[in-house]
Order: structure tokens, then C-alpha cells, then sequence
């Protein structure tokens, strides 16, 4: 039987968990341009407005894991928070980004809603607790060399550390080389133990690694995202761009602006028909 989570209160008073719908976390791989931020922010508010689904924008000032060192990292932190600080201003959009230090926490956590810890830092002891006093929620990546059961020591380092508002994000166990594979008997277990999952639908479609960049199969994004419904998740996550293959970052993965009307359409039904039938 598909499990159903713990409710809870999320951002703006929104819950999630239980038999809530999903939540959408989307927006460009890395800021390229506050152009790029408008744009993006801008449709994506108008199409989750027209479907009823809470948005949350998410880009990135660096993208601190790069193949190679002449990959575009991102404007920083500094010029990237006073971007999002304008577009969340403009937009009345919720913001998530990514932090690599606990260092940077305090400062983002003075601009965005939201924060989030990359895969290769999901272990970082003191990220995590660092994360969990800011009293914000926290999207943490599962390591590609994070089993699901394993994930729930990254949880309890976040209970320990005082607060609850943790979200384990999937995107994929490294299935050899160059591979990602995955296995959504772990939405299911980590649902099971009352842990808040989201399903990352790009960066589960990635062939790591293989040259200076990582290639990717975006086509698989749907058939992945249409499977993470039937399991009844909490949220999504997807990075979109106007023309992916010019992108900065994940050029191979990140979804056609145009297309996302049509993957949350899919999401959406599996959804409500999963949690209702569960209600």
C-alpha cells in the first residue's frame, strides 16, 4: 500500500505531507542572467497561478560542483542573493537556493524562504546542523552514494539540531559509471518513516561526469515524474530554461520552458488520483 505521510505546515502557511498536493520547486540551473531570472520567474508564476500550485523559484548563485574548472559557476553569492531578493520582491515568489558553507547560510537566509544543500554536501555534518538553526526548511540532495535508509542519519542530525523542517530530495544512486539510476522503493520506505520527499526530475536524468560536462537524457524527466506520482511524493523539483541547450548549466537536462504546462498537467493528475484514493 502506498504510503502516506505526516502533514505539515510548510512555506506561506501552505501544508504538505499527508494527502496534500504537491509542491513545485523550479526554476534555471544557475543564474545567468537577472534577464533569465525575469523571465523564467515570471511564466512559471503564471502558470502555477492558472494550475493552483504552490511555487517555490529556485536558482542558483554558484554552482560550486562543476566537472571542469572553466564551467560557469554562477555570479556569486553577493550580486546572486541581491538578485533573488529583487525577483522575489517583483514576483511575490518564495526562493530557494543553494548553500556550500555554513558560512553562507546566515546571508541567504536573510534574502531566500527556503535552503538547499547539494548532493555532494548532504553528509557535511556541519552544513546540516548549521542549516537546521536557521530555522528556515531545508531541501537536502540525497547523495548519489546515499542509500534511503542511510538518508534517515541525515534527518536525525537535522532533528537533533532542533528543528523538523527537512525535505530529503531524490535525484538518482550512481548505477556504475556515467549512470544514474532510480529507485523509487526509496520514495516509498522514506515516506514510510515519515520523512517530506521530493522528486528531482532533472538531475535524475543525468549521465555524470564522461568529459567537461555531464551529459543527460532529458526525454526521461516525464516518464521519472509520472512515476514519482503514482508513489504519492510531496514534491517536485525541475530546472527549466527558454532553450536548454544554450544553458549555462545542465544544458542536457533542464526542461523546455515551453513543456512545463505539460509535465505538471501529467503530475497533477497521478496526484489526485493517488491521494485521493488513499484520502
Amino acid at each position: 500500500m502506498i504510503q502516506i505521510n505526516k502533514e505539515s505546515v510548510f512555506l506561506n502557511g501552505k501544508k504538505i505531507g499527508g494527502h496534500n498536493p504537491f509542491f513545485l520547486i523550479a526554476g534555471p540551473c544557475v543564474m545567468e542572467s537577472y534577464e533569465l531570472l525575469k523571465q523564467t520567474a515570471k511564466e512559471l508564476k503564471k502558470i502555477a497561478d492558472e494550475k493552483n500550485i504552490f511555487l517555490i523559484y529556485k536558482s542558483s548563485y554558484d554552482k560550486a560542483n562543476r566537472s571542469s574548472i572553466n564551467s560557469f559557476r554562477g555570479p556569486g553569492i553577493s550580486e546572486g542573493l541581491k538578485m533573488l531578493r529583487d525577483i522575489k520582491k517583483e514576483f511575490n515568489l518564495p526562493i530557494i537556493t543553494d548553500v556550500h558553507s555554513p558560512e553562507e547560510i546566515q546571508k541567504a537566509a536573510e534574502v531566500v524562504d527556503m535552503l538547499q544543500i547539494p548532493a555532494f554536501l548532504s553528509r557535511q555534518t556541519d552544513l546540516v546542523i548549521e542549516a537546521a538553526r536557521s530555522n528556515l526548511w531545508v531541501s537536502i540532495k540525497k547523495g548519489q552514494f546515499i542509500a534511503p535508509p542511510d538518508a534517515l542519519k541525515i534527518v536525525e542530525k537535522f532533528h537533533k539540531s532542533g528543528s523538523e523542517k527537512i525535505i530529503i530530495c531524490e535525484r538518482g544512486y550512481t548505477f556504475g559509471y556515467n549512470n544514474l539510476i532510480v529507485d523509487m522503493r526509496g520514495l516509498e520506505f522514506l515516506r514510510k518513516e515519515n520523512v517530506h520527499v521530493v522528486m528531482d526530475i532533472t538531475h535524475s536524468t543525468q549521465l555524470p561526469g564522461g568529459g567537461d560536462v555531464s551529459g543527460g537524457e532529458r526525454e526521461m524527466a516525464l516518464p521519472i515524474a509520472r512515476a514519482a506520482a503514482a508513489v504519492g511524493i510531496d514534491g517536485i523539483f525541475l530546472e527549466t530554461h527558454p532553450n536548454p541547450p544554450e544553458a549555462k548549466s545542465d544544458a542536457t537536462n533542464q526542461q523546455y520552458l515551453k513543456d512545463i504546462p505539460k509535465i505538471l498537467d501529467y503530475i497533477k493528475k497521478i496526484d489526485s488520483i493517488v491521494k485521493d484514493i488513499y484520502a
